[in-house]
């Protein structure tokens, strides 16, 4: 058989192909998008409210006197025998023990820890002219530290458990004829007097930090809506209904009180969504140990026609055939991507044959595929044959690949940018998203809609 009656064998059967085409008509896919579901995750955010330990240390301070203990006593400071004389003598002793040192306070895990450095001096003597030659002095210096642990109740009043305690470096002797006479016993009490006075305007502080109505400030804070992104536009609205303690954690400089809240977090596409209304904050509920991950959905959409324009570009890249693909076609069908081709030698002689695919969507790469595209019908899965090119479904599928990267990144950038900012009364809002996972596709009207489970941080601050 020559080459000329080869071509024309072919020609006969791809128009016998074409004529067969009109019964396919009536097996085009009907157009069948997903519904709009919510883009809805539960979520928790924190509410971080911070106070400066420096300041709070300054508060307490102001209470704490300069002289901590004066030493006035009289003591039975020797007994023994002298020259073979027993000797019984008084002596006077006076002195005084101040704070070298203002108050501070740090953080020692979860709890604050305040500190003062104490000095002092004591001299004693005989008490009569007969033991007046009888003469001792001393020094001493002494961290004197207070540990609070600060819990929460769920009424929300603040509760300081203070224990104290005394580290001397130099413990108080008075030295008198070669005997050490302990002053611990006549200088602690008075320093621990002082000692209940600051455990007293420690309670005090802690009241005014007035937690209660920080709090429920921050929870009313949640509930406003934040725009994400405004090309495209997205929004963010946090539904918080439970609050729980997360702790206390202090630094060098900063005492936090951390509260978790936990809800719904939702996203929308477009419009901003209709304000939610605050509910009246709730009591708290079981502690946890720290805040849990901020979670919310990040929409990336592609549109049917970058699919097509994929697909064109495939196509157009493949040799020339008897019959050419005059048009394509993309819209969505009952969970599956249709891809509509016109095919024929002419306009006039061309007719519409469909392929569908389940589409994919690789996280790691940031790309959507159309892994199994096939035919719809039986009749015409010898597509290839119909175009001169047996490799025709496959080189289709490898080149409508659509990389999403840039978009994910857009809006992630996007989004972590407006989640950090001012809010009012005094608190701003601290955010970052830093992962994402797959969690759903959904093939709308208008295009392929990816949401993206993003993962991060989020937290209401007050404070410094």
């Amino acid at each position: 058989m020559t080459n000329r009656s080869v071509f024309r064998a072919r020609a006969c059967f791809v128009a016998l192909l074409f004529l067969a085409v009109p019964a396919l008509a009536d097996e085009k896919p009907p157009l069948a998008p997903d519904s709009s579901a919510p883009l809805t995750t539960p979520s928790r955010l924190s509410a971080t409210i911070e106070f400066g330990l420096p300041a709070l240390a300054a508060d307490i301070e102001r209470d704490v006197p300069r002289r901590l203990a004066t030493i006035d006593e009289r003591i039975n400071c020797v007994h023994r025998r002298v020259l073979g004389f027993r000797v019984n003598a008084n002596c006077d002793i006076w002195g005084y023990v101040e704070r070298t040192g203002p108050v501070s306070l740090y953080g020692r895990g979860d709890r604050i820890v305040g500190a003062v450095p104490i000095y002092g001096v004591a001299e004693g003597q005989g008490a009569n002219r007969f033991t007046a030659h009888i003469h001792g002095d001393t020094e001493a210096r002494a961290t004197v530290e207070a540990q609070a642990r600060p819990t929460l109740t769920r009424d929300w009043s603040l509760e300081l458990n203070v224990s104290d305690g005394f580290h001397w470096s130099e413990p108080p002797y008075l030295h008198v004829l070669g005997r050490e006479i302990a002053l611990a016993k006549y200088v602690e009490p008075r320093i621990r007097a002082q000692l209940a006075r600051v455990r007293e305007r420690a309670v005090a502080a802690a009241r005014k930090l007035d937690l209660h109505d920080k709090a429920a400030t921050a929870w009313q804070n949640a509930f406003e809506p934040i725009e994400l992104s405004d090309d495209p536009q997205v929004w963010l609205q946090v539904t918080p209904q439970s609050a729980a303690f997360a702790g206390v954690r202090a630094t060098s400089k900063v005492l936090e009180g951390t509260l978790e809240l936990s809800g719904n977090a939702e996203t929308f596409v477009g419009q901003a969504p209709p304000a939610a209304t605050p509910t009246p904050l709730p009591p708290l509920g079981t502690e946890v140990a720290a805040p849990g991950t901020f979670d919310v959905v990040l929409p990336v959409h592609i549109g049917y026609d970058a699919i097509r324009a994929k697909i064109k570009d495939a196509i157009a890249a493949m040799p020339p055939a008897a019959a050419s693909v005059r048009d394509v076609q993309i819209y969505p069908s009952n969970g599956k991507i249709v891809v509509g081709l016109l095919i024929g030698k002419t306009p006039d002689a061309a007719q519409w044959i469909y392929l569908a695919a389940t589409p994919q969507v690789e996280a790691d790469g940031q790309t959507l595929k159309l892994p199994d595209l096939a035919a719809v019908s039986a009749a015409t899965s010898d597509i290839g044959e119909m175009l001169g090119n047996p490799q025709f479904v496959d080189l289709v599928k490898q080149q409508a690949v659509v990389n999403y990267q840039a978009a994910y990144q857009r809006l992630l950038d996007a989004a972590n940018q407006r989640l950090n900012r001012p809010l009012k009364d005094g608190f701003r809002l601290e955010g970052h998203l830093n992962s994402a996972a797959l969690d759903k596709i959904s093939l709308l009207p208008d295009g392929v809609s990816i949401a993206l489970r993003a993962s991060g941080t989020l937290k209401i601050v007050y404070g410094l």
